[in-house]
């Protein structure tokens, strides 16, 4: 037998094997994830996993001293309906309840707006061939939501059309482009630079908007107000104002509580949009369950 080529085999086989546990150290690090089971964005620290990636229940937060019961959501800071287009949105009180009325018209530039108007651009963004057919028109979106909205018991998946309202006038949509029809790449490669297009009940974002020169109003990777959702809980941007970072300590549905630029150092629950790429480069605006009870947006 040739030694001389069985240990080579053998040195080269282990050289193999450690190369490969390097490549896969490399991409995995583990991190302590803890059980959230009150699902209000808080770990209890006595319950926990380590993994590479954040395992479903888990948060990067320790601080819950009772995971039994979630913590109170707080009221929504009255401040934040301040960002909202006065020309397209009107905000009304009565005692507990807050109402949100909308034209459905942004104040915004997009290739969507006829050419006659003022907002018009040539797209730049969308592919052309892609976009979809018709143009922005005045609508009509309103939603009544509680002043100071509660998690219910258990999550609610969202619907076809409107499920909520944006700071723009525009509404938000989720991730589905028909029933059970998820959005595609070539749909989304028809999207104006807000993240938006048309579709049968007019004009509506379903994206983060892209990092351009013309986006002088829309959140893109910073803690801006991107609008509040159909159970009444408002959401953000990628960063929170809390820690001016991406939040680690979010529940499944982006959610957690903290205090933002709007609620003078009051923490209260809201969204966020999540920080994950969707279908290539896109990101979501909201693609999950909300947490508390939706309203009709009719």
């Amino acid at each position: 037998m040739n030694y001389s080529k069985l240990f080579l085999s053998v040195l080269f086989g282990v050289t193999i094997l450690i190369s490969s546990c390097d490549d896969e150290e490399d991409v995995c690090v583990e991190t302590t994830w803890y059980q959230d089971a009150d699902s209000d964005g808080l770990g209890n620290a006595d319950v926990s996993q380590t993994a590479c990636v954040q395992p479903s229940g888990y948060v990067a937060d320790n601080s819950d001293t009772d995971d039994s019961s979630a913590a109170s959501t707080g009221s929504t800071p009255l401040a934040a309906f301040d960002e909202f287009n006065e020309d397209a949105v009107t905000i009304s009180f009565d005692g507990d309840d807050i109402t949100i009325e909308s034209n459905g018209l942004p104040n915004h530039t997009s290739p969507y707006w006829s050419t006659s108007n003022s907002l018009y651009i040539e797209p730049f963004v969308a592919s052309t061939s892609e976009m979809s057919p018709g143009t922005i028109s005045s609508g009509s979106y309103t939603v009544t939501v509680p002043a100071t909205p509660v998690k219910a018991s258990s999550s609610s998946a969202t619907g076809l059309g409107a499920i909520g309202i944006a700071v723009t006038g525009a509404p938000i949509f989720n991730d589905e482009e028909g029933p059970n029809i998820a959005l595609s790449a070539n749909v989304a490669s028809g999207f104006d630079y807000a993240g938006a297009h048309m579709g049968p009940t007019g004009y509506h974002y379903h994206l983060e908007s892209t990092d351009v020169e013309a986006n002088t109003t829309l959140s893109y990777d910073d803690e801006k107000l991107i609008g509040i959702l159909q159970d009444g809980f408002l959401l953000y941007g990628r960063k929170c104002n809390s820690t001016d970072d991406h939040p680690t300590n979010l529940d499944a549905s982006g959610g957690h509580i903290s205090a933002t630029q709007h609620s003078s150092d009051e923490e209260f629950y809201h969204y966020h949009i999540i920080n994950e790429t969707y279908i290539g480069s896109y990101i979501l605006l909201f693609g999950v369950d909300l947490q508390g009870t939706p309203n009709t947006i009719m």
